[in-house]
């Protein structure tokens, strides 16, 4: 072989090797740059779940007091006569308990983010209208002629007096507050560490 054809055979190789590293070098970037947008990651499942069978067993409390409230009022009423005034007198007892009613409770009041349980709970509300211990009623002062019917009257006020006092926002705020805490002790004896609880207004 001659010379110049020996130089010119390595001249064509020299061009085709260089074409494949060209090649080479385009195929590897183009691998890293897909490489870069992927990645593997290795990892715990912090996840929680909770069953409907645990949910219908909260539900199943029913009403849930919070919070007692111990009240009197003293209540009176006048009654206007000819020769002299009637008075009528009595000391009225009661215990409010506010808390509230699983059974009112919204659809989807119970779910999951991520490894923390989110709770809605009912509305804080009056467990029993019938708070005024009737028993412990007092006659504190009478004069004159009063019916059952005067008296349902002023049972009715001193039974209003009572709700305005006790169902206070600072009340409803700490009935609030004590819900909170039991229900994430009880969450938390079921297994549940992370919870998040929330109320209805």
């Amino acid at each position: 072989m001659k010379k110049t054809e020996l130089r010119q055979l390595r001249k064509k190789y020299r061009k085709q090797g260089a074409t494949l590293i060209v090649i080479a070098v385009i195929a590897l970037v183009w691998l890293i740059s897909k490489c870069s947008h992927t990645s593997l990651s290795v990892g715990a499942n912090d996840g929680i779940d909770i069953t409907p069978e645990q949910i219908q067993s909260i539900r199943d409390i029913g009403q849930w007091e919070f919070l007692a409230i111990s009240d009197e009022e003293l209540v009176d009423t006048t009654r206007r006569g000819f020769f002299s005034d009637d008075h009528l007198a009595r000391i009225y007892y009661g215990t409010l308990r506010l808390g509230i009613d699983f059974q009112q409770t919204s659809d989807g009041w119970i779910t999951t983010q991520g490894d923390t349980l989110c709770v809605l709970m009912p509305k804080i509300m009056l467990l029993d209208d019938n708070f005024i211990d009737e028993a412990r009623t007092q006659s504190f002062h009478e004069s004159g002629s009063w019916t059952g019917h005067d008296r349902e009257i002023l049972y009715r006020k001193a039974h209003r007096m009572m709700k305005q006092h006790c169902l206070t926002p600072k009340n409803l705020a700490a009935a609030r507050d004590n819900g909170a805490l039991q229900m994430r002790q009880l969450l938390r004896a079921m297994g549940f560490e992370k919870v998040k609880i929330e109320f209805e207004y």
